[in-house]
């Protein structure tokens, strides 16, 4: 939000500075468009891009239930509570997905993480798995 204020005041001092505020009508109000459009447009794009990313993840481990706080667009704190069952794991790779909390996509650093066994209590890694199909198949079809 502060380029877009940083724009809006530099704004009139660039058209007075370049002739543009003089000269032409059409070239002033193309000019204007293009600024004001940048202007508006790349917060929300922004937001948009990173409204998953969470910036601080709470587990309450008694109850297996964790609370992530994101930004909302006016960069309010929003808590999303969540169990670990709630947890999906996209099948293909997302840019800006880790996983899915209900149908939220969130994003975290797993880097981040102090102690690399709760990312992977996060993300399902330590429950047991399988390679054979038939399981698999028969777990899908009692769900």
């Amino acid at each position: 939000y502060s380029t877009s204020m940083f724009s809006l005041c530099v704004m009139p001092y660039v058209m007075v500075k370049s002739g543009v505020g003089f000269d032409n009508l059409a070239l002033q109000i193309a000019f204007c468009s293009i600024v004001g459009f940048f202007t508006f447009v790349t917060p929300i794009v922004l937001h948009l891009v990173t409204k998953g990313y969470v910036v601080r993840l709470y587990h309450a481990q008694e109850t297996d239930t964790y609370t992530a706080i994101t930004y909302n667009a006016f960069l309010a704190e929003k808590k999303t509570a969540f169990h670990q069952r709630d947890v999906r794991i996209p099948g293909v790779s997302k840019m800006f997905t880790t996983f899915y909390a209900r149908s939220k996509s969130m994003l975290v650093n797993p880097m981040l993480f102090s102690n690399p066994q709760d990312f992977s209590h996060l993300m399902g890694y330590d429950k047991p798995f399988t390679f054979d199909l038939e399981e698999l198949k028969d777990s899908e079809h009692n769900k």
